[in-house]
């Protein structure tokens, strides 16, 4: 994915995606000069970050959306 698409999905800038990935918070592949980040790089980027663990009938959706 690229930090457009990831900015997109999470509702947050591309220059804040830009920062977790300079500061190694997600990790990335950079080809030239566009940063590439793998799907389930970004899970684990998402589920670290989260506030409580997964459901464990892995249903973890947001239900307030």
């Amino acid at each position: 994915m690229t930090t457009h698409e990831i900015a997109e999905l999470l509702k947050v800038r591309e220059a804040t995606v830009r920062g977790w990935i300079h500061d190694q918070q997600l990790r990335a592949i950079k080809l030239g000069r566009e940063f590439r980040v793998a799907v389930r790089d970004l899970e684990a980027f998402v589920n670290a970050n989260a506030t409580r663990p997964p459901e464990p009938d892995g249903t973890d959706e947001d239900r307030t959306q």
